[in-house]
């Protein structure tokens, strides 16, 4: 069946609303922005308005436009579809008669959705036309009362006997500690406490605190995916801020530009520590707090979920006694767990470990660590300078961003330093081409490094409500996974997946692992590096010689039952 953006091309092609040259030009865009809608590119183009687009489709359709606005949704009957459903399809239960059920959506090509609602509601479900930001904004009205308001779930706070405490941080002892009496203070104390105890409850990695023109919106990250909590009321909305600037140790004065803090909390004898970010947007101040626990690196590299494999290739890696070891891979992709991981096990009374990083995210006892500070002169470069004059044995640099840092660290890599840090690469090969890109000499770089890991994280499956399932051949087959050379045992080919529960919140996922790509630097990988050969190239003789991909990995995860093949596919590309 045709998609929603094919049918818009017809459509315009049919009308002539819009020229052929003009159809081509939004097609080239939306195939660079594949991240986004057509219908999305073509009115940011200024080729149509919303509106026109959808009032096109409904006469082409023969499905009636609507306008959510003006329409009075009843609660009784939005509530035939379960929140979490709505939200997912986005759609919005506008009105049932006898066993009619008629739904508002902006892609009418939706069959998955019309026939879940169906299935659920035992209705025959009909649909009407409206405009995205219409359902949006249509789905927080109407489902703002089933949500548990924040002043209950404030007022049963105040019952609670789990006292969250304010933990002052030993580097700046001249701020006074927070104490658990304060918990028992202003409203505003409370909301915050909720909003921290609320994200500790359901393992959130991240909290975002966004400001609209007439609400404030909480959401959790919770293993990797966003997932709506509540509603602050509007009138509440710069005293919560003001609250978190003041744990945060920031100026409370100053709205205009961008801040970072830190702060941390004990609940149940577990600390937790706070990152804290704070945007000047246009309706008040965006807050990102990132939660970092210290239990996370607790073990070694052992405890990480590794493959046999790439837990040997570490093991190798970290047992010389000098040389330089990268984790690759974007934002939020679990690197610092993974050094730590590793600096946990190197962590002995032997040893001078030394890191500097930007900011501290685990404070680990027994190890030297320095917070970079740019704006007073104390970046990573004139850091590692220093740190090499007090003669470590390890050192961790949280991050290789420029070639000055680069050199230091290969070179402190060759004069008896283990040295770990992080790039930001696609893969394992392109650090290398990354490094000589920094205008590092490639000798040094083969010199050096003696192994590369990517790193990506993908979410495991819910022991809770785990079950098995059949995928076709043909569907490994189209994805491009040589599932026959990856995993040529069918008995080693365990296909699960979570069916949705309370305890991972109807996702059928919980937690999350590393997937990951190691690159083991060989003689002739150095001959290679040496020769500038490209990050394919080097890719490419890895992969002969028994690299596994980015790609092999999830799949054997994925083989293994531990993770699903959704996962694999969102997580990796065909040439990974």
């Amino acid at each position: 069946m045709r998609n929603l953006s094919e049918r818009i091309i017809e459509i315009l092609k049919e009308t002539k609303r819009i020229s052929e040259a003009d159809i081509q030009k939004a097609l080239s865009e939306y195939a660079k922005d594949n991240s986004g809608k057509l219908r999305d590119v073509l009115v940011r183009m200024g080729l149509i308005s919303e509106k026109e687009l959808m009032s096109l489709l409904s006469v082409e359709l023969k499905v009636p436009f609507l306008n959510l606005t003006k329409y009075k949704i009843s609660p009784d009957i939005a509530k035939a579809v379960p929140e979490k459903m709505a939200r997912k399809h986005q759609i919005v239960p506008i009105s049932r008669i006898g066993n009619t059920l008629t739904v508002a959506m902006a892609d009418p090509f939706n069959v998955i959705a019309i026939d879940d609602i169906a299935i659920l509601t035992k209705a025959k479900v009909e649909c009407v036309l409206c405009t995205e930001k219409d359902v949006q904004e249509a789905l927080d009205r109407v489902y703002v009362t089933e949500t548990e308001s924040i002043e209950t779930m404030v007022g049963a706070l105040g019952n609670s006997t789990e006292d969250l405490e304010m933990v002052k941080d030993e580097e700046d002892s001249d701020v006074a500690t927070v104490g658990k009496q304060d918990s028992a203070g202003a409203p505003v104390v409370k909301i915050v406490d909720l909003l921290l105890r609320e994200a500790l409850k359901k393992r959130a990695s991240d909290i975002h605190i966004e400001p609209f023109e007439d609400r404030v919106r909480v959401r959790y990250r919770v293993d990797g995916a966003l997932q709506e909590a509540f509603t602050i009321p509007k009138s509440n909305q710069s005293a919560v801020l003001t609250r978190l600037k003041i744990l945060s140790r920031l100026d409370i004065t100053e709205s205009r530009i961008p801040q970072d803090g830190r702060f941390k909390i004990k609940l149940d004898n577990k600390e937790v520590d706070f990152r804290v970010s704070i945007l000047p947007v246009y309706f008040g101040g965006k807050v990102v707090m990132r939660l970092l626990d210290k239990s996370a690196i607790s073990f070694g590299l052992d405890h990480l979920g590794f493959l046999p494999e790439t837990l040997n290739a570490f093991k190798t890696a970290v047992a010389k006694p000098f040389g330089m070891i990268l984790i690759t891979g974007p934002t939020g992709s679990g690197k610092s767990t993974t050094l730590y991981s590793i600096l946990n096990q190197l962590n002995t009374p032997e040893r001078n470990i030394i890191t500097i990083e930007d900011p501290i995210e685990y404070q680990v006892k027994g190890i030297t660590q320095i917070h970079a500070k740019p704006e007073v002169g104390l970046d990573f470069a004139s850091g590692l300078r220093a740190i090499l004059r007090q003669s470590p044995d390890v050192v961790m640099v949280g991050e290789i961003r420029d070639g000055e840092t680069a050199d230091i660290a290969i070179k402190a890599s060759l004069t008896g330093q283990i040295v770990l840090s992080t790039l930001h690469t696609n893969d394992a090969a392109g650090a290398m081409t990354r490094l000589a890109d920094m205008h590092v000499e490639p000798f040094l770089i083969a010199s050096s490094v003696v192994m590369v890991a990517a790193q990506r994280l993908c979410r495991k499956i819910c022991a809770n409500c785990k079950t098995k399932v059949e995928i076709p051949k043909e569907v490994f087959e189209k994805a491009g996974i040589p599932l026959d050379k990856i995993v040529p045992d069918p008995k080693d080919r365990n296909f699960i997946k979570g069916k949705g529960c309370e305890k991972c919140n109807q996702t059928g996922y919980k937690g999350r692992m590393a997937v990951l790509e190691t690159l083991t630097v060989d003689d002739n990988i150095r001959d290679m590096v040496v020769s500038r050969a490209s990050s394919f190239e080097i890719k490419n003789y890895a992969v002969k010689n028994g690299m596994t991909t980015l790609r092999d990995d999830a799949v054997k995860k994925f083989c293994a039952g531990l993770t699903t093949l959704d996962e694999v596919l969102r997580l990796t590309t065909e040439d990974e």
